[in-house]
């Protein structure tokens, strides 16, 4: 959460605006309102408060309206605001927004969705006798040697892709649309099929790349419409 600070002097009447100011826009980003208020006459004021005039709002100690401290001991005067004498609401939401991190993408969580399918899909299926002492070891030392049984491998293989296919079609409208997903569906029934049927290894290793082909396709960001600007468009009204 970001450090929100209303610096105020104590005889000055626009306080109380900027506290409620302050609720407003807190209430805007959906988030619990939170600030520390620091008389910045006292003698223990921090330094990065000293000469900003009251009220005034920092987010991460910079002022929400951009300016630099040089008020003095002097009520601010907010030319433009929705309400006098304290900062705009706009400027203090996009502050507040501004300091929060951003939220992963639906490209990141299919990404990621799709790495489960892959790794499980290049487990191989013990079906060499002699190769199982060195399976056994590698899969004890990752604590799983049970993976060892067909029985356990395929339902958690087929757990893995119908994952893998859940994130390719999660928002797929938004995204590529779903050509991804159907690029996903062949991999997968080639994993299955190769891994657990065929016993091909192409197919396995072929499906695995065609499953993280879909996830790269998916994932592959959009290119913006281009802004039309001086063709005539009405222009659209903007609010607070």
């Amino acid at each position: 959460m970001a450090t929100v600070e209303l610096l105020f002097f104590p005889d000055c009447p626009n306080v109380p605006a900027a506290r409620e100011q302050l609720r407003r826009a807190f209430e805007a980003i959906g988030a619990p309102p939170r600030w520390t208020e620091v008389d910045v006459s006292s003698d223990g004021a921090p330094l990065h408060t000293r000469g900003y005039g009251s009220p005034s709002i920092l987010v991460d100690g910079k002022d929400v309206t951009g300016a630099a401290p040089g008020g003095g001991s002097s009520c601010r005067i907010y030319a433009g605001s929705d309400v006098r004498g304290v900062p705009p609401l706009d400027s203090i939401v996009a502050a507040l927004r501004a300091s929060q991190p951003a939220p992963p993408s639906a490209g990141a969580a299919s990404t990621l969705a799709v790495v489960p399918g892959a790794l499980l899909s290049v487990l191989p299926v013990v079906s060499c006798p002699s190769c199982w002492p060195a399976y056994a070891g590698a899969l004890s030392s990752l604590g799983v040697p049970f993976l060892m049984d067909t029985a356990w491998l395929l339902p958690i293989t087929a757990g893995a892709l119908v994952l893998a296919l859940g994130g390719l079609a999660f928002r797929a409208r938004r995204r590529r649309g779903f050509g991804p997903l159907a690029l996903g569906a062949v991999a997968a029934a080639a994993v299955l099929l190769g891994k657990f049927t065929l016993e091909l290894n192409a197919a396995v290793y072929a499906g695995t790349a065609l499953l993280v082909a879909a996830s790269v396709w998916n994932s592959w960001p959009k290119k913006q419409a281009p802004v039309c600007d001086a063709c005539g468009c009405a222009p659209q009204a903007t609010g607070s």
